[in-house]
């Protein structure tokens, strides 16, 4: 089911200052930076090998970004899980009894389909199911 870790996801104050330690001093490239409106995030990738860390910084004080570094502060807030086929995905984690924050796929950055498990059945963790290069348009 699970392929390789797509991404990790890091919750940021500022996402031009946290990028400048990655791309100034680590030597790695920006790829990209989008802002998706829906969930209140500027996002940029940074590609290191055949994973990248995701930045989020909130636009909208109360997006999910800002009470997340609110309560918790800077760092990593999930860890994202490339599959084939996220439907099938999510429907054999349900049949699991595994609680789910996205009961359907929705459309994340890049057009990826993407859905969130509930980290209290996942160990505390944050997961994020992804399945990019989709064909189909989410809407």
């Amino acid at each position: 089911m699970v392929k390789n870790i797509d991404h990790i996801g890091v919750a940021v104050k500022n996402l031009d200052e946290s990028l400048k330690l990655y791309a100034d001093i680590l030597g790695l490239e920006v790829i990209s930076k989008e802002v998706v409106k829906e969930q209140k995030v500027k996002v940029a990738f940074v590609p290191i090998g055949d994973s990248e860390i995701e930045f989020l910084e909130s636009t909208d004080c109360d997006g999910a970004i800002a009470k997340y570094i609110e309560k918790r502060g800077e760092g990593i807030h999930h860890i994202a899980l490339k599959v084939e086929n996220i439907e099938k995905a999510l429907e054999l984690i349900r049949e699991k009894g595994i609680r789910l924050i996205d009961e359907k796929v929705r459309c994340g950055v890049n057009k990826a389909k993407i859905a969130f498990l509930h980290p209290k059945s996942t160990n505390g963790v944050l997961i994020e199911l992804v399945e990019r290069n989709c064909k189909e348009d989410m809407g």
